[in-house]
């Protein structure tokens, strides 16, 4: 179920006995939580009786469980928010051979954890048949909340993710929370700059999502503060997204490798000042730029026509694209021949090489660069 059609149901039916919240994205996992606490418990009188969290890093199964089913004379709808739900897992021989903390652990683990030994000195391997039974017979007005958000959806967690949600099947609702694709990053980003009544392009959204690395909290966080810079009501462009977010400084960078492609040394030098002006760590500068040039390089080895194919080469190989940056990777393979990216990188490197001198000047290392790449 995504988070989508977890807050329709939640509108529509009252809470369930327990939910499983899966996945690594904190936005909308904290977001559902929130929608489903107002739900079940609503005012704050309510909330401050009826909530209560445990983390199965420091406390058991068992412990939950029994808190569930303990009847309370303040509340008569209670919310059990239990974070760390990986923590209740079997361990692996392999994990199990591995020095753990549990070990001087107190009694509260009682054989859960996935770093618990306890348990499994005691011949009690923890397993799910006690959440099972207890779901069997769930408490009226109880909701429980495990929230799993340790491992990723692909990769090496994958087959971790799977044994999550086999330990917790039981669990009659399961929601998934995965990071953002780019599309979804760039939509949310949308959502909320209208919903804050911001004066912002498109382009600027892309630059902002991308800027933040998809990350809902963080696109949120900026937005808001964006919406405070722009309390007036004046518009929201790259120069102001440059400013206030420190990430969004790679579009000046960006600026730089434009300039440089077209031979432009007076807009290139002008740039380089205004990267310097905004206090800008100039190897790290210089870091961007190899990487552009790096992907430029290996875009036209490769045969690529357009920004699409583009960003389809380097998703399959694992490497995230937006669709702007592969904008930004097209203008730069248009720009420079194989032999001027080639020239670029050597000249990357030299000039890498001498702003990690004894005492470099850094201006002057970043001048010459841009007078070699445009001779």
């Amino acid at each position: 179920m995504t988070p989508q059609q977890f807050l329709s149901r939640l509108k529509q039916q009252e809470p369930a006995a327990a939910y499983l919240f899966v996945g690594p994205e904190p936005y909308q996992r904290d977001f559902c939580r929130n929608a489903l606490i107002e739900r079940a418990l609503g005012g704050a009188q309510d909330r401050e009786n009826g909530l209560t969290r445990y983390d199965l890093q420091e406390a058991s199964l068992d412990l939950v469980l029994e808190d569930a089913r303990s009847l309370s004379l303040f509340a008569s709808r209670r919310v059990l928010v239990v974070s760390n739900a990986e923590a209740a897992l079997p361990r692996s021989k392999a994990a199990a051979d591995e020095p753990s903390e549990s070990k001087n652990s107190g009694t509260l683990r009682a054989g859960y954890g996935e770093g618990s030994a306890s348990g499994r000195a005691q011949g009690c391997p923890p397993d799910s048949s006690a959440l099972e039974a207890y779901l069997r017979d769930p408490v009226p007005g109880v909701a429980l909340v495990f929230e799993a958000a340790r491992y990723e959806f692909e990769g090496e967690d994958k087959k971790k993710i799977e044994r999550v949600r086999k330990f917790y099947s039981a669990v009659p609702v399961e929601v998934e929370f995965p990071h953002m694709s780019a599309h979804q990053a760039r939509s949310f980003a949308g959502n909320l700059s209208r919903k804050a009544g911001l004066k912002i392009g498109d382009a600027e959204l892309d630059l902002l999502a991308e800027a933040l690395g998809g990350e809902a909290a963080r696109i949120a966080a900026e937005i808001e503060k964006l919406g405070v810079y722009a309390s007036e009501g004046r518009p929201i462009g790259a120069a102001d997204i440059s400013q206030l977010v420190p990430e969004a400084r790679e579009s000046t960078i960006f600026a730089l490798v434009g300039a440089l492609g077209r031979n432009d040394r007076p807009a290139a030098l002008d740039v380089l000042d205004t990267l310097i002006k905004q206090s800008e760590y100039l190897p790290l500068a210089l870091s961007f730029l190899a990487t552009q040039f790096r992907l430029a390089l290996a875009a036209k080895e490769a045969g690529l026509r357009t920004p699409r194919e583009i960003q389809a080469h380097f998703a399959k190989q694992g490497i995230p694209m937006w669709a702007s940056r592969s904008e930004q990777i097209f203008q730069t393979l248009s720009s420079f021949s194989k032999a001027r990216l080639e020239k670029a990188l050597n000249t990357i490197y030299s000039a890498d090489k001498a702003l990690r001198d004894a005492r470099p000047d850094d201006r002057l290392v970043m001048e010459e660069f841009v007078l070699r790449l445009t001779a």
